[in-house]
Parts: C-alpha cells; structure tokens; sequence
C-alpha cells in the first residue's frame, strides 16, 4: 500500500497525476471522462493516483495565461463519484487558501487514512487573499489528531536561486509532511543538486529521509510548452531549443523525461535517497496523455 511505503521510505514509487474535469458539464461528459481515465489507468499498477486542486494563479505573473482559466470539480467529489472502479490510494491536492479552517478540518479527519492522503498547496502569489495560510493549515491538521498523511510541493528550481530548497523540505517535514512531491522537472541538475543538499544536510542532523516524488510530463507541442512555462515550469534553455525544433516535440520529450528519471534513479540510489515519480500530461490532447501513459510504462520497466 501507498500509505506503508511512504511511512517505511521506500524507493520507487509511481503515482499518476490527473486534474478534475471542468465544471459545467454534462453529467455524461463528466462519467464519460472519468471511464476513459478508469480505462487506462486500471491495469498500470500505480501505487496511487494524484488529484489535483486548481486554483487561479494569475496574481503570481503578469504574463498572460496561454490557456483560460476554468474551475474544475472538487478533487475528493470527483474521486469518490466517478472513479470507485480505480481501487488505487487518492492523493487529494488542497490548495489551503481557498478552504475555511472548519472545511479542512472536516476533510482530514472524515475521510479514511488508508485510502486518501494530501498534499497542501499555498497560496499562488504573496497578494492573494487567504482565509488559511500554509503554515496554518499544516498546524491545523497537527491539531486535529488526523491520521491521513500529508505530503508537501517542492520545487528544485528554486533551489538555484535562493539555494535552501532543502531547508523548506526539512521544515515542512517538521510541520507533518511525510513525503513530497515536485512541480514538473525539465531540469535535472536543479533537482540532483536539491537531492544532494537535502541527502548531507538530513545525515549531519540525523534527520530520516521522506521520500520524493518527480513529477514527469512529456510535452507535445509548442503551446504547451508555453503552458508549462507559464505554470512555472523551468527548462533549460539548450532544451527549450531542442524541443522547439524538433520534428517530433512530443517523443523528444518523452525520451527526455525517460532519461531525467534514469539520471535521477542513477543518483538517488547511489545515495540511498527514496525517490519516485508522479506522472501527468498537462494537456487534454489525446496523444500526449496516451505519452504519459507510456512514460508510467517506461519508468515501472527501469524498477525491474
């Protein structure tokens, strides 16, 4: 079970990112979605399946949305109405800010520990009005005597600029999170270089280490490139050029996310460091989900 390899900090974790259908359609459009996602994700043999928590980040750049913002069903609704059949772990997302202290509350300690984890989401930008921050989310749960694990974001690039990822990992570790899982990965020295710093720092202080999870997404065209980037996204940029023009972006990028997993894999277990990934696609083109879908089947062969 998910729940007892994280707790026993395993290595080779594979979960699969997916985000809700948008609101306002059709309940047959929504069931119909949601059995072609039941379709192939049943038979992968995922250790569980992420469900993302939206939330409007235009305040945290002023660059313009390539694609529009559009809510989309309440992650936990979705899970526990349209996909029962996927008898697989829920890691249900909560982006904090946009729940009251009572509604979070309820969703940690109402829902079955062995069956749904989370991760909490902060607030997109400094200027975002919040009715919980992080920090306050992370000692509500403490508060609340919840056994459901909670899993933290982080984000390696980050690491080049300010260089105390690490530290952020280690805290939110000492506010409950348990495993973590990164933003998309296109660059595989800011990731090996947070692993690095986190790996000597937790062995000078004793600390164990939590496991963390890559998050992989092949891209398929230049539009989603675009979109990755705006999301936040880094890509080197040899890569971005590589990508750019090739004749065939998205299985350039395929065998890229391959081969960062291998390298990442490589240097982890060197170290002894429990790493897994999070699969996802970004986008709703066919194509690049059924890439996705292959990346999940190119990663589980490198466990063997």
């Amino acid at each position: 079970m998910l729940v007892d390899k994280i707790k026993n900090r395993t290595s080779g974790i594979i979960l699969y990112g997916i985000t809700p259908p948008k609101r306002g359609n059709t309940d047959e459009k929504i069931a119909a979605i949601a059995n072609r996602q039941i379709q192939r994700l049943k038979d992968l043999d995922l250790d569980g399946l992420v469900l993302y928590d939206i939330q409007d980040e235009q305040a945290r750049t002023s660059e313009l949305r390539p694609f529009p913002f559009i809510e989309t069903l309440d992650a936990l609704d979705y899970s526990q109405k349209y996909l029962q059949e996927l008898d697989i772990p829920r890691v249900i997302y909560r982006a904090v800010a946009k729940y009251s202290p009572e509604e979070l509350k309820h969703f940690v300690t109402q829902n079955p520990a062995e069956k749904y984890l989370t991760v909490f989401v902060g607030a997109a930008s400094k200027s975002q009005k919040v009715s919980l921050s992080l920090s306050g989310a992370y000692g509500l749960k403490a508060k609340s005597e919840s056994q459901m694990l909670l899993g933290g974001v982080t984000i390696p690039e980050r690491h080049q600029k300010s260089g105390d990822e690490h530290l952020r990992v280690i805290s939110k570790m000492s506010q409950g999170c348990s495993f973590f899982v990164s933003q998309g990965v296109y660059d595989v020295n800011a990731s090996k270089n947070l692993l690095s710093e986190y790996y000597y720092h937790a062995k000078e202080n004793d600390i164990p280490l939590a496991p963390i999870l890559f998050t992989l997404t092949p891209c398929g065209s230049q539009k989603t490139l675009q979109f990755m980037k705006w999301l936040g996204i880094s890509i080197p940029k040899w890569l971005e050029n590589e990508l750019m023009h090739s004749k065939d972006i998205l299985q350039q990028s395929l065998d890229y996310s391959e081969q960062s997993w291998l390298e990442l894999k490589q240097f982890a277990d060197q170290l002894g460091i429990p790493i897994g990934c999070n699969i996802e696609s970004v986008a709703t083109r066919k194509v690049e989900i059924e890439a996705s879908i292959e990346l999940v089947k190119r990663v589980k062969a490198s466990m063997v």
